[in-house]
């Protein structure tokens, strides 16, 4: 979109503040690109202090950008960085639980490494846990607000993650369909959404390939050929879901996979390589 047309389009989140946890790279940090663009205040709330900072002085509305230091497993952090958005903006209509780690790949459940299996329970599970908390100890006495989580076509499709991760998204989506239950009686919105594999910072690290190399594999393994899925897509994800034109989703795990999820091509793949 020109500078022009983005000028004209309508701001769908004007008046809304959000914060967006793991918002400094990836996924996060296209979420508070384009909620910003669409009239949100927005806390970033990372431990990735250099680069969340850095988002918000090159965004350069320092009034409707913020940025807070927040360990999603530590319950302090998570209760500071609500309270803060609160502080400055007055009250908190989106808490957006992205924060995540992918976990070490092993090849096996014997290999696998008990700290590592932990650790990303504590971030992936529990951190969305104690923003969910705390956003609720906020978003009750509103009556209003929505809560998101960032899951995974993990939660769907197993077998190509590290346990820790499947297990951690299989979790997010029980914790989100628990709590759309709870609060909705609020009048909160609880939603998830599932990406497929993009060549954000998190699968780089765990794939250790140049953002072009992990392109070219997940376009010749995806159901939906002509598109490159990127990060930009769970934002717009996002924006819908946190957003009036959503206001009676709720419940929702939204698979971004391009339809990766509906099938399973292994059968398909071994008659090809058999009759080849």
């Amino acid at each position: 979109m020109n500078g022009s047309s983005a000028a004209l389009a309508p701001k769908r989140l004007e008046g809304k503040v959000a914060i967006i946890t793991g918002g400094a790279s990836g996924i996060g940090e296209s979420t508070v690109r384009l909620f910003v663009r669409h009239g949100a205040k927005v806390v970033v709330a990372d431990v990735q202090d250099k680069l969340g900072k850095s988002l918000c002085d090159e965004l350069g509305a320092k009034d409707a950008v913020s940025y807070v230091h927040c360990d999603v497993t530590s319950d302090v952090d998570v209760e500071n960085a609500v309270n803060f958005a609160v502080t400055k903006y007055g009250k908190l209509d989106i808490m957006y639980n992205n924060a995540g780690i992918a976990g070490k790949v092993y090849p096996t459940i014997l290999d696998s490494d008990n700290e590592d299996f932990k650790r990303v329970l504590d971030i992936n599970v529990y951190g969305a846990f104690l923003g969910a908390k705390h956003a609720a100890r906020v978003m009750i006495p509103a009556k209003r607000g929505v809560i998101l989580f960032t899951a995974s076509i993990a939660s769907a499709c197993c077998g190509e993650s590290p346990h820790a991760y499947t297990a951690s998204k299989h979790a997010v989506v029980g914790l989100m369909k628990n709590l759309c239950v709870e609060l909705g009686q609020y009048g909160i919105r609880i939603n998830a959404i599932s990406p497929c594999g993009m060549a954000t910072p998190l699968l780089r690290n765990t794939m250790g390939l140049e953002k072009s190399a992990i392109e070219e594999v997940l376009c010749a393994s995806a159901v939906l050929k002509g598109v490159v899925p990127e990060a930009e897509d769970v934002a717009e994800a996002a924006l819908y879901l946190s957003g009036d034109e959503a206001k009676y989703v709720s419940g929702l795990n939204l698979m971004v996979d391009g339809g990766y999820s509906t099938t399973n091509q292994s059968f398909k793949m071994v008659l090809k390589s058999l009759m080849s």
